[in-house]
């Protein structure tokens, strides 16, 4: 079963766990179907995701539209990132970027 919305907010306490170590992390998110080979996961939608967390910036969660698409009712919030396209991959791609609450829900 695919959880996007449990994988955002994993990014996140992996993220603030990283940050009070002093280490900046970025992540991409997409969700698709998955090559799997011993222990090792491969095809599009791992590509995909590979390629999203590049234009990522520290501290930073970039999700496909697909992603977002999916979690809606969950309480998670987005800002629009803009359109993009990647060599090998057809299509052009809407990218969002979580907004991260405070503790505080600020």
């Amino acid at each position: 079963m695919r959880r996007p919305a449990r994988a955002i907010r994993c990014v996140i306490s992996i993220m603030e766990a990283a940050k009070r170590s002093g280490v900046a992390i970025r992540a991409g998110l997409h969700t698709g179907e998955c090559d799997v080979v011993g222990d090792s996961y491969g095809g599009f939608a791992v590509d995909l995701a590979r390629r999203i967390a590049g234009l990522s910036a520290d501290g930073n969660i970039l999700v496909s539209r697909t992603v977002k698409d999916l979690v809606a009712g969950s309480g998670l919030s987005f800002e629009e990132f803009g359109r993009r396209s990647f060599e090998g991959i057809d299509g052009e791609w809407r990218l969002f970027s979580t907004v991260q609450r405070s503790q505080n829900g600020q």
